[in-house]
């Protein structure tokens, strides 16, 4: 006797962690409830799927969808449908560029009641921890964030100071306690301000404001970082690493026990420091690309999977804030959760055909692991309908024209891909295909992780 289902995709190639199925999947209710060859049940819908890809829903623990306050750099609605263009159906929002930042747990509630109004992928939220939030952490951990989020350097708004190592120490000892993970961003900022002063003295043009963020900084946040994870027992994500080196120093942590992850972006692998001197702010980013020499060894550690997580850090701006004669004064953020994830899925594949289900694991199952996302991260019976339709051999030009964000700017245009994402599905429901948004595609769900 056959049951009857909500959704079938039939005769697609199937990416899991451990490697590519020719599997359909049947869903209802949202979960995949069989994976299996020749389904015969009935089903209200059927996704024919031959010739493409089934790809986990890519999980972007790391975007700056900014609302409350902030929406004229990006907002919830236009940077959801973005990531999910790109194959995303889950995102991490950063508490700092909202207003106000999310510190407590009514900020946090706010920006909440904004995202399930508004978003069309499924989110968590992550808090800050500044100085003077020790107190507010309890209650974020109670609100359900993600995790805190530090800054060892100038976040570049006023509303969200960086810590100090006292600080930092303190607020890695009390989110011990509390069960949550910190992530960092890794740039020193004594150092940083003792090259940027040196810099300007000289300058104020692209090579200039490059050479006043150079790797050193990146180096020993990470290494102070590290140290202070390990003394506190705290868990620690250090994110957008933008070195090989920087891989090294963390995967040494590990050997010495620190409970310790490592995300990069696609753009630290598909850019290199000559972008930015040939398109100058699309590719400004804090840390900022490397040479070509880095970027390959920061390949190499992806591939080696010595980087644990890959995420966008999409962070946007107006075109006013993209401009100005003084590099230094121009908003440092590459928007890229829509181009960055299937471009390298592209680059990936034409250096390593078999390279999917490494892929897989940084993009989606590794992230629902580390920051305990239920149901999330792979495609399996009893885990979320999330995945992405990918055309591996729809070779294609990258336009800013065919971008989702609240400004069509980013550092792609103009790149050749192979990869076409066909269609996403959250939770069994298309939110994206044809090239757009689909109709109704709300009904967000907010994830706290599980204890």
């Amino acid at each position: 006797m056959s049951s009857r289902l909500d959704l079938i995709i039939r005769g697609g190639s199937v990416v899991t962690p451990g490697g590519v199925q020719r599997v359909d999947l049947g869903v209802a209710e949202g979960r995949i409830v069989k994976m299996t060859t020749g389904l015969t049940e009935t089903a209200t819908a059927v996704i024919e799927a031959a010739g493409l890809h089934v790809f986990p829903g890519i999980l972007d623990a790391h975007v700056h969808f900014n609302e409350p306050g902030r929406a004229e750099w990006e907002g919830l609605a236009t940077g959801s449908s973005a990531l999910a263009a790109g194959g995303g159906t889950w995102f991490g929002d950063m508490p700092l560029n909202s207003l106000p930042p999310v510190l407590d747990a009514a900020s946090f509630a706010a920006k909440k009641a904004l995202a399930l109004q508004k978003s069309v992928t499924d989110f968590s939220l992550w808090g800050g921890l500044v100085p003077g939030n020790l107190d507010q952490l309890g209650e974020l951990r109670n609100a359900g964030a993600l995790g805190l989020k530090a800054f060892m350097c100038s976040s570049g708004v006023d509303e969200f100071t960086n810590v100090d190592a006292s600080t930092l120490r303190a607020g890695m000892k009390r989110a011990a306690q509390l069960g949550m993970l910190v992530a960092v961003h890794a740039e020193d900022n004594d150092l940083a301000a003792q090259h940027t002063a040196a810099a300007r003295a000289r300058g104020t043009d692209a090579a200039t404001w490059l050479a006043s963020r150079p790797l050193e900084l990146e180096l020993a946040a990470i290494h102070l970082a590290l140290e202070l994870a390990g003394e506190t027992g705290c868990a620690l994500h250090i994110v957008h690493v933008s070195s090989p080196e920087g891989i090294a120093l963390i995967a040494a942590g590990k050997k010495r026990g620190v409970n310790v992850t490592a995300e990069t972006c696609p753009h630290y692998l598909l850019l290199n420091e000559n972008e930015v001197l040939r398109q100058g702010a699309p590719a400004k980013c804090a840390p900022p690309l490397r040479p070509e020499t880095s970027r390959r060894g920061l390949w190499r550690a992806a591939e080696q999977e010595g980087v644990d997580t890959i995420g966008s850090d999409h962070s946007p701006a107006p075109p006013g804030m993209k401009t100005a004669a003084d590099f230094f004064a121009i908003w440092g953020g590459i928007s890229g959760c829509q181009h960055g994830f299937p471009l390298l899925l592209s680059e990936t594949l034409a250096r390593d055909a078999q390279a999917l289900p490494r892929l897989a694991r940084q993009l989606a199952a590794n992230v629902a692991q580390r920051f305990r996302l239920p149901h999330k991260g792979r495609l399996a019976v009893g885990f979320d309908a999330d995945f992405s339709l990918l055309d591996l051999n729809q070779a294609h030009t990258l336009q800013n024209a065919a971008l989702l964000y609240g400004h069509q700017q980013g550092p792609y245009a103009g790149r050749a891909s192979t990869v076409k994402v066909v269609r996403t599905v959250r939770r069994g429901r298309t939110v994206y295909g044809e090239g757009r948004i689909a109709s109704g595609a709300g009904d967000a769900q907010f994830l706290a992780p599980t204890s």
